[in-house]
């Protein structure tokens, strides 16, 4: 099975622990789908920097409900900043793209109680093929000459690198790799810096 299109796919595909089988960063992880949902749509046109805040350009159809989601919530709302938009809504952007997920056949979802009392959901990646593609995209970005990385896979690096997501990029590769991880951190905008800020504010960084 392919690998999903939208980088908050994407992301939470690659939070996931396939020797543990669950989903790790979960502090975090609602974060790095906002500012992965915040990247495609910049990367894609949909969204330029204005005045250090995102704005909308044009309302074409994005084919992702999350995406249009976003995009309808910024186009309706006043001007905010990148790391505000980051913040709102972490926990339902989580839920809708682990439903996306499920109902793309990538994951298997499980309703649960922790401690027999509190509702929670066990997230099974179905198909480990679709998760080491995107392992391997990120590599490409890391190696390939910089003109030939698409930048949706630079703004999946910047994410991940942001996000500490050491399952992919662990210490000693983000060090490897700290000037190349710059150059496409700059080559997908504002996103990441304000991913960064929104970590730091919470203690999480």
């Amino acid at each position: 099975m392919a690998a999903p299109a939208s980088l908050p796919q994407r992301v939470f595909m690659l939070a996931y622990d396939p020797d543990k089988g669950r989903v790790r960063f979960v502090i975090t992880l609602g974060a790095m789908l906002r500012a992965a949902a915040l990247a495609d749509l910049y990367v894609s046109g949909h969204l330029a920097d204005e005045r250090d805040r995102p704005a909308v350009k044009g309302r074409r159809p994005c084919d992702d409900p999350v995406l249009d989601a976003l995009l309808d919530e910024i186009a309706g709302s006043k001007p905010r900043s990148w790391q505000s938009w980051i913040s709102r809504r972490q926990r339902a952007t989580v839920g809708a793209v682990r439903q996306q997920l499920s109902d793309g056949g990538w994951a298997r979802l499980e309703p649960r109680r922790f401690l027999g009392l509190f509702p929670t959901t066990r997230v099974t990646m179905r198909d480990p093929r679709a998760r080491k593609e995107l392992v391997r995209l990120v590599s490409g970005a890391l190696r390939d000459p910089i003109g030939r990385v698409d930048p949706r896979d630079a703004a999946l690096v910047a994410i991940l690198s942001t996000g500490n997501v050491s399952l992919v990029l662990d210490r000693r590769t983000r060090a490897t790799n700290k000037r190349r991880i710059e150059e496409l951190t700059r080559l997908t905008g504002p996103i990441a810096p304000a991913l960064r800020t929104w970590m730091q504010n919470a203690e999480v960084g």
